[in-house]
């Protein structure tokens, strides 16, 4: 890939730390001799709502978004944007401990240490929508694209407030809700975010209906996303009134 790196969950820590440790695996970073990152893409898969087991390498729910990360990747116009995924300790969402949370909050922290504050766009599916949504409290984080999201009622979304939100769902989800997602969008701006909302007709929960429909438009919604943000604009404004969705 022009202008790029592939590296491991190894060569962030460089100090011989477990990678098990290590909440932000690269997937695509400037080179040395390259100019520096300017933004960055993270990658939040789903998971379980109760589990402290072990995120396992060859768990479903994190190769269900590698897809996405390849067509984020090719549709980054520069190779200046950092892209990688974040890796969870556990299976689940667990309570009040919000593991995928602070394991997201750890890959800003890595992120950081590696390429600089950059502004980020954070896509997630599923747990890991809830975990985004929850981190766009972080100053560094201008945007959330949230597939799919699990967004139980009373989630908190004051902390989006001038934050862009773009929610895609699939009307035959049977594990997340899509009215609770647009519910959310709805109450988020009430709180003056910049939220709109996009029912994927036909689609479902793993995103395996109409799989091109997901990966293109949400390759398109970030690529926007950040070629504004590199640039020092603002992210896009909901196009749609009211939080009513959008149909694909």
């Amino acid at each position: 890939m022009r202008g790029s790196v592939r590296m491991s969950a190894d060569d962030v820590s460089g100090s011989g730390e477990s990678p098990d440790s290590v909440a932000l695996r690269p997937c695509r970073t400037p080179r040395p001799d390259a100019a520096p990152a300017r933004a960055a893409v993270l990658v939040l898969h789903g998971g379980t709502a109760d589990s402290k087991a072990p995120l396992r390498p060859w768990n479903l729910a994190r190769a269900r978004m590698r897809p996405f990360v390849r067509s984020v990747t090719r549709a980054l116009p520069d190779a200046d944007t950092f892209v990688g995924e974040v890796r969870y300790r556990h299976r689940g969402w667990n309570g009040a401990d919000a593991d995928p949370l602070a394991d997201v909050l750890r890959a800003l922290d890595e992120l950081a240490a590696l390429v600089g504050e950059v502004p980020v766009v954070l896509v997630g599916h599923s747990m890991g929508g809830r975990a985004a949504l929850r981190a766009a409290a972080a100053p560094r984080v201008r945007a959330v694209v949230a597939l799919a999201p699990w967004c139980p009622e009373g989630e908190p979304v004051a902390h989006l407030r001038d934050k862009r939100v773009i929610v895609l769902h699939g009307d035959r989800d049977r594990v997340t809700d899509p009215a609770e997602s647009f519910a959310l969008v709805r109450r988020a701006l009430e709180e003056g975010s910049s939220a709109s909302a996009v029912r994927v007709e036909g689609g479902d929960h793993a995103m395996l209906r109409r799989a091109r429909t997901w990966h293109r438009a949400t390759a398109a919604t970030v690529a926007e996303l950040v070629t504004r943000i590199r640039d020092g604009l603002d992210p896009l404004p909901a196009e749609r009134p009211g939080g009513e969705p959008d149909v694909l």
